[in-house]
């Protein structure tokens, strides 16, 4: 285990006065900077990575890529484009080169337009001007690279109109069961192909063929072979998907993975990762379909020439980026209760250590040829951050939001209590001034998933609410991820019921405890916290305001219209075949009389996820029956919101709704 020695310090002359520090605001949407993906350079001296932050002149995040050395030391930009991004770099055998993406735009031979697909792309390690790799059609989502150099292997998309620039664009046919996906639209006969790319000429050779999606390529250490996640479009009624293996000269891909479980589903954001010796790989095997994100991948290890699968460390709980480290032991995050910690697992014996503790999330991390590990982490202080683990403990490395020194933050204090059988948890987000001889204005924050859950981890948000006035109440309610399957699965096929029981619960606890006023209540959520809060209304009569973000209550008006096909058919049947089920999931519409608290709902305007008419059918619900209700919709977002202007006005609109029917006089 290791423990954080400190960070950055602030240093100012003993002759000048420091500030008192302010509070935090909407605006700061527009100075948080996001650190993500490190990976070591070959000789571990160096760490790359990409800060995404966000340009209020131009109203977008765009991102650029850094080092930091590993002794310490000042961290320097490699790129400085503000209307372009790289990202996903990788350092070259050599050292001295590195790979990354970006959606620089260059014109192409004969074309008068430039083309802004995403490509690979190389520069100098020192920084500089950076050359153009490859100029596939539509661009490029993903890459691996091989291990002498020459070579990448590539993901890109194929179709008829993939890359197309037609000014009028013809009309989408497909015959796909998932036939939508938010950030890709509708999806038509394009399909996601390995290419093998010549990182001397660009030429690129199309490596997989047919009406199947390929993601997440790993060249093997000795190069011999490519292992890969894919599915077949056939197979679109299920969540299955699966391990295979190809010679980068082509061939016969050869399945790895054993069951017809989603294996590295795409949702969670992990690869295979090769043993050091190319004899075995690992990577996220999920349980039976039915039970969807409410049962935790775990990790599977297979011998890739005898096919024989182990399945080390099988725990109760969301295993994240596993990978092989370079003494053939495995690294992997571990989600438990309100924290995810980095740990090693034996791959022979499945002992677990954990490498980081204390109240603290683990977003990604990096291992070096030698064994050294960068971990990138977040606290309920600090956004994520690159930290070297040592055996004398955790050095930060990295401080891309410095401006927080000068923010007030509250404290963060744990809460447990009781909810009919269920013991729940959750933490409060305290006002700076926070006084406990007072009770304040309440805001139930809600989490998305409905399979995720609230973590010691940076929340901007959160941190405005309780500038303004609020505490701020996350609860993880049964439903939740972090507490095991049992927990989780405590709301398959029954949301806004037990879960709406806990919450309610923790709006008591807040109330007997002397934080909370009971007559000024507000929940608010984006997601399935959108939905929670859309049963909250109609639950708990003690609620006075709520917000509803991407949320939906006719869950029979998204049936085709979001990306939710199969999941709906695996928990809840068809909407024809079990009408009762779905009528009950939708009491909040079908009992509108329930609702009084004055509701604000939010939406995406290009969200596929949870799309917008879930928010314009009940805000018109609420409008036709006199309580008060606001609609805000966001134009041309999906499912997760990106433009900073959005993001600040988001928890503005927030405030300014909980400030009107919370703190009127």
């Amino acid at each position: 285990m290791y423990r954080i020695l400190g960070s950055f310090a602030l240093l100012a002359s003993s002759g000048l006065a420091l500030a008192a520090p302010s509070a935090v605001v909407p605006d700061d949407h527009y100075r948080l900077a996001d650190v993500a993906e490190p990976q070591f350079s070959p000789d571990g001296a160096a760490i790359i990575y990409t800060v995404t932050a966000p340009d209020r002149d131009r109203d977008e995040k765009t991102s650029d890529l850094w080092t930091v050395p590993w002794k310490g030391g000042a961290p320097a930009p490699l790129t400085q484009t503000p209307e372009v991004s790289e990202y996903g770099a990788r350092y070259m055998p050599d050292g001295k080169t590195v790979v990354f993406l970006s959606d620089a735009g260059e014109k192409k031979d004969g074309e008068d337009e430039e083309d802004d697909s995403v490509q690979l792309w190389r520069m100098s390690a020192n920084g500089g001007a950076g050359t153009r790799i490859t100029s596939l059609p539509g661009g490029i989502s993903g890459y691996d690279l091989s291990p002498d150099g020459k070579f990448a292997v590539v993901v890109a998309e194929v179709g008829k109109t993939v890359g197309s620039k037609a000014k009028t664009p013809p009309p989408i046919e497909t015959e796909r069961f998932y036939f939508k996906q938010d950030g890709r639209g509708y999806l038509d006969d394009r399909t996601q192909q390995l290419f093998i790319v010549d990182l001397a000429t660009g030429a690129a050779r199309q490596l997989t063929q047919g009406a199947r999606d390929h993601w997440r390529p790993a060249w093997s250490p000795d190069g011999k072979l490519i292992a890969y996640t894919a599915k077949d479009h056939a197979g679109d009624k299920t969540l299955n998907s699966e391990i295979y293996v190809l010679p980068p000269e082509g061939g016969e891909p050869r399945k790895i993975s054993p069951t017809a479980n989603a294996d590295d589903d795409p949702d969670w954001s992990a690869g295979v990762s090769w043993s050091p010796d190319s004899r075995r790989i690992v990577w996220l095997e999920g349980i039976e379909d039915k039970w969807l994100y409410y049962g935790a991948p775990h990790l599977a290890v297979a011998d890739v020439s005898t096919g024989a699968v182990t399945r080390p460390a099988k725990l109760d709980l969301w295993f994240y980026y596993p990978r092989f480290a370079p003494d053939g032991s495995i690294l992997a995050q571990i989600e438990g209760d309100r924290d995810t910690w980095l740990a090693r697992v034996d791959a022979e014996s499945g002992k677990i250590s954990y490498l980081t503790q204390g109240t603290r999330f683990a977003y990604d991390y990096a291992v070096a040829k030698d064994g050294r590990i960068a971990v990138l982490e977040t606290t309920n202080e600090k956004p994520s951050e690159l930290y070297a683990l040592e055996k004398s403990g955790a050095r930060q490395l990295t401080d891309h939001n410095p401006w927080l020194k000068d923010r007030a933050l509250g404290e963060t204090r744990d809460v447990s209590f009781k909810s009919g059988d269920a013991e729940i948890h959750g933490f409060y987000v305290l006002p700076p001034d926070y006084d406990a001889a007072k009770r304040y204005p309440l805001v139930a924050d809600l989490h998305g998933g409905p399979v995720y859950q609230h973590s010691h981890e940076f929340d901007l948000d959160a941190r405005a609410l309780a500038a303004a006035g609020y505490v701020v109440l996350k609860i993880n309610p049964r439903g939740s991820s972090g507490r095991g399957f049992d927990f989780s699965r405590a709301i398959y096929a029954d949301w806004g019921n037990v879960d709406a029981q806990d919450i309610s619960a923790g709006i008591t606890n807040a109330v007997e405890t002397g934080i909370a006023d009971a007559n000024r209540i507000g929940v608010g959520g984006w997601s399935y916290g959108g939905i929670l809060s859309g049963y909250m209304i109609a639950y708990d009569k003690r609620i006075k305001a709520a917000v509803a973000g991407a949320g939906v209550s006719n869950i029979f008006a998204t049936w085709g219209v979001d990306m939710y096909q199969r999941e709906y058919i695996l928990e809840l049947g068809t909407p024809w075949e079990n009408f009762e089920t779905w009528k009950k999931l939708a009491y909040p519409f079908f009992e509108p009389e329930r609702i009084t608290a004055a509701t604000l709902f939010q939406c995406a305007d290009a969200d596929d996820n949870v799309p917008c008419v879930g928010a314009e059918q009940m805000y018109l619900t609420l409008k036709t029956r006199g309580v008060p209700t606001k609609l805000i919709v966001y134009p041309g977002e999906n499912h997760g919101l990106t433009v900073p202007s959005y993001l600040s006005h988001r928890i503005a609109a927030n405030i300014a709704w909980y400030d009107r029917w919370l703190k009127a006089d």
